[in-house]
């Protein structure tokens, strides 16, 4: 059975911005690579894909688009992630599960991974993408994502799509 989150995947231009804004990497961190960059909104665990996929149509149908803009860097402890501004996230989130987790629901995109006891590996690049705003862009689609364990790290794939009103 697939590991199951659901996400807001960045456009491409926003995702070049990023990869712009962060330049060379390495310094101690495992930087996620472009491709598995994306917004978390709820993580379901391992779960079958129809009976999710049929849950999670049933909670986001009428909802509408919303505007997105990823922002300044921040950490959590062993990870460097960038904010997600958007009035109406938390919401979607909630309504996608999010509400169901016994933390709350902080958005953000990972870019890279560091050990605990080194906080201060990610400090340059807190200060460095202090200032970072990617252009403001309309989420029009939730996808339902499968994360499968390969040697390289995990590889996601979008198992279903759900548009959003207005898309």
């Amino acid at each position: 059975m697939p590991v199951l989150f659901s996400a807001l995947l960045p456009p491409d231009d926003v995702v070049e911005a990023i990869t712009a804004a962060v330049g060379t990497t390495g310094q101690g961190l495992r930087w996620e690579p472009p491709e598995r960059w994306h917004v978390t909104l709820a993580y379901y665990g391992p779960d079958d894909v129809e009976s999710r996929a049929a849950w999670l149509g049933e909670r986001l149908a009428g909802r509408p688009a919303i505007d997105v803009r990823l922002e300044k860097a921040a950490t959590f402890p062993g990870v460097l992630w960038l904010t997600v501004a958007g009035t109406e996230l938390t919401p979607l989130a909630h309504a996608a599960g999010a509400d169901a987790e016994p933390r709350p629901y902080r958005a953000h995109l990972t870019l890279a991974r560091f050990p605990r006891e080194e906080p201060g590996l990610a400090a340059r690049w807190t200060e460095e993408l202090a200032g970072f705003a990617s252009r403001s862009w309309q989420a029009t689609e939730v996808a339902l994502m499968a994360s499968e364990r390969e040697p390289g790290g995990p590889r996601y794939r979008v198992v279903r799509a759900f548009g959003l009103d207005g898309a």
